[in-house]
């Protein structure tokens, strides 16, 4: 085993010594400081409490995706806070603008499908964009915990099926052939998730109040625009 492999076991052990005996409570906690702050090894520890108590698999894994939910709000609420002006000492206005306008488009799956991926996704920077380009509090959080669940209840069933062992193989794929992977996994979350767009935009498209004059231009310019809190 190398030395990565030896600091994970050590750190899943000292992390399920601590939170190991809360239960499900545990999972929620141990998420929530995955999403907010340290990261954790969240799909082997699933793995050891599905496989420990396989009985109330479903429980860990809602549990487990309420707390990333919760957790991710300290990355959103930083972005919200200040992100804008960090990110434009680094990209310019128009490039800004344009970023905003393509999330805006796809904000539900562009924060959906990153919380359905395990490691090496860089979560908490599509977390902290979100709160940037203003995101909608609860759907932020719906996101999260909808790819969190997915994520989550397949390494369930991956569990119960297979051994607690095939976490290991999992992370082998993405860390051996991570574009590959990749490529098949968001496909397949895109075609689950299809379904969520379609119905916001139907609901868009019926809403008589999504229409702007032209006198409320300005207020559309999203330099001057501040989306919903909620």
């Amino acid at each position: 085993m190398n030395f990565i492999g030896k600091w994970l076991l050590r750190y899943k052990t000292f992390i399920l010594g601590i939170l190991g005996p809360l239960g499900f409570w545990g999972a929620a906690l141990i998420s929530a400081v995955d999403s907010g702050t340290l990261p954790v090894p969240m799909d082997l520890l699933i793995a050891t409490y599905v496989w420990n108590d396989r009985r109330h698999a479903w429980l860990y894994v809602l549990m487990a995706a309420i707390g990333s939910a919760v957790g991710g709000l300290l990355p959103f609420l930083l972005g919200r806070a200040g992100g804008e002006l960090f990110l434009l000492r680094r990209i310019d206005r128009a490039r800004y603008e344009a970023m905003m306008a393509r999330f805006e488009k796809q904000e539900f799956l562009a924060m959906a499908i990153p919380s359905a991926l395990p490691p090496p996704t860089p979560w908490k920077a599509f977390a902290f964009g979100a709160g940037v380009f203003e995101m909608g509090l609860w759907n932020f959080m719906l996101a999260v915990f909808a790819g969190r669940l997915l994520r989550f209840g397949v390494d369930a069933v991956l569990t119960i099926k297979y051994g607690p062992q095939i976490m290991n193989v999992v992370g082998d794929l993405f860390k051996h052939h991570l574009v590959e992977t990749l490529v098949i996994v968001v496909v397949l979350l895109g075609l689950l998730l299809l379904w969520v767009l379609r119905k916001r935009y139907q609901k868009t498209g019926n809403d008589p109040g999504t229409d702007l004059d032209e006198g409320d231009m300005d207020e559309s310019d999203p330099r001057r625009r501040k989306r919903r809190w909620l």
